[in-house]
C-alpha cells in the first residue's frame, strides 16, 4: 500500500545495516561490535535497575548520565546531550543544525546514514571525495571548490576506512568555518584517535558525538551522546522534547552511567582490541593484503589478486562474516571487525587457504 507514503518516503534509499544472522558457531566480524563484553559494573547496574520501578517513567533528562560524561571530559552537564544510540543523536543534529540553504559537507566515503538523513529531511549537501589514499583533505573543507558550508560532518576515525585525522586538522576545519556547525562523529575514537572534546571550550560551533556501542561494548543497549557548547545542546534538547521526551529507559541510563564511570575496565578493553588489531594487520599484510592504517576496532583491506566480494563470500561459506561494500571506489576491500584473538586466528587460517591454496 505504498500509495499512502509521502513522496519523501517513497523516494528514500534507506541505510542497510550489517547482517545480524542467528547462526550457531558463526564468527561475526561484520558490524564492529566490541570483541570483549561490557563492564561488569554496567551489567550489575542494569540488574539493580530491574525492579518494580520500571512502572515509572525514566528521567527524561538523563541527569546522572550527563554528569558522568561531563565529569569524564571536563565539561558541565549543560554541555552534554544523551540519546537512543548515536544514530538517534546524529538524526536530531541533522534536523536541528543542517536544514539550511547552504549545503552540508561530508566525505564520499563515510558513514552511510549521512546521505540518508539528508534525503529524509531534504537537506542540501555536497559530497567531498577523499584522496587517492582514502584520506580526508582538510583543504577541501575550507571553501575551495564548493559553496560556503552550512555545516560539516566528519567521522573521525572515518568509516569504513578506519583512517583518523589528527586534532590539528579538525581545528583547521573549525577555524575555517566559524559560521557553520562542525560535527565530529567519534564512534571509534577510543581505539587510537584523538577526541575533539578537548576543543569544545574554544569553539562554540563544535559538536562531538559518541556512542557506547563500540568502545563501551553496549551495542545492545542503544546509548549515545553529544558534547558541545551549551547553546548547541539546548537546540538538540528543544527538538528531542518535541519528538520523544523519554528517549532512554531506566536500564539504559543505569548501565550507561556505570560504563562511563568504569575507566579501568574501559582502558584495558580498548588496549586489548588495539593489540589484536596490530596482530591482525600484520598477519593480513603477510598474506599480501594492503591494509589501510586503522585507528578503529576494524581493519579495511584488499588483496591485489582476489576480488573483495569473492573473498567475503569465501569467508561466509566458512561461517565467518565480514563486511563488503559495493561502492566502486572500495569494492575490492573487505572490512573486518577486530574480534577475539581466537576469532582473528580462525579468519587468518581461512584466508590462508584462499589466497595461498
Amino acid at each position: 500500500m505504498s500509495q499512502f507514503w509521502s513522496p519523501s518516503v517513497r523516494d528514500l534509499e534507506p541505510y542497510v545495516p550489517g547482517e545480524q544472522p542467528q547462526i550457531d558457531q558463526l564468527i561475526k566480524l561484520n558490524t564492529n561490535e566490541h570483541a570483549i563484553g561490557p563492564s561488569p559494573r554496567a551489567l550489575e547496574a542494569i540488574r539493580q535497575a530491574t525492579s518494580e520501578r520500571l512502572r515509572l517513567y525514566p528521567d527524561p533528562s538523563g541527569v546522572r548520565l550527563k554528569e558522568a560524561v561531563a565529569k569524564r571530559y571536563g565539561l558541565v552537564r549543560e554541555q552534554v546531550f544523551v540519546g537512543n544510540g548515536s544514530d538517534d543523536v546524529l538524526h536530531l543534529a541533522f534536523f536541528t543544525f543542517f536544514r539550511q540553504a547552504r549545503p552540508l559537507l561530508f566525505s564520499d566515503l563515510t558513514y552511510g546514514f549521512y546521505p540518508v538523513f539528508c534525503q529524509l529531511h531534504g537537506i542540501a549537501h555536497h559530497v567531498v571525495p577523499v584522496d587517492a589514499s582514502f584520506r580526508i583533505r582538510v583543504e577541501d573543507y575550507l571553501g575551495q571548490g564548493h559553496p560556503q558550508a552550512g555545516g560539516i560532518i566528519i567521522a573521525n576515525p572515518n568509516a569504513p576506512t578506519g583512517i583518523a585525522l589528527p586534532l590539528q586538522d579538525i581545528e583547521r576545519v573549525l577555524v575555517g568555518n566559524p559560521e557553520a556547525v562542525v560535527l565530529i562523529d567519534e564512534a571509534y575514537v577510543d581505539f587510537g584517535g584523538q577526541s575533539a572534546a578537548t576543543l569544545i571550550e574554544r569553539y562554540p560551533n563544535l559538536l562531538v558525538v559518541h556512542t557506547l556501542s563500540k568502545s563501551r561494548a553496549l551495542a545492545g543497549l542503544r546509548v549515545g551522546y553529544a558534547m558541545g557548547n551549551a547553546k548547541l545542546i539546548e537546540g538538540l534538547e528543544r527538538v528531542k522534547n518535541s519528538v520523544n521526551s523519554y528517549p532512554l529507559d531506566q536500564l539504559a541510563l543505569a548501565g550507561a552511567t556505570a560504563a562511563i564511570e568504569d575507566d579501568a575496565y574501559f582502558e584495558a578493553a580498548c588496549q586489548q582490541v588495539i593489540q589484536t588489531r596490530q596482530w591482525l594487520s600484520t598477519e593480513l599484510e603477510s598474506l599480501g593484503f594492503e591494509v589501510l592504517p586503522s585507528s578503529a576496532n576494524f581493519v579495511f583491506a584488499r588483496h591485489p589478486e582476489h576480488d573483495g566480494a569473492a573473498l567475503a563470500q569465501w569467508l561466509r561459506e566458512r561461517a565467518i562474516l565480514v563486511r563488503h561494500f559495493s561502492y566502486h571506489r572500495i569494492d575490492q576491500f573487505i572490512r573486518i571487525t577486530v574480534g577475539t584473538s581466537d576469532q582473528c586466528e580462525s579468519l587468518i587460517q581461512a584466508l590462508k587457504a584462499c589466497v595461498n591454496p
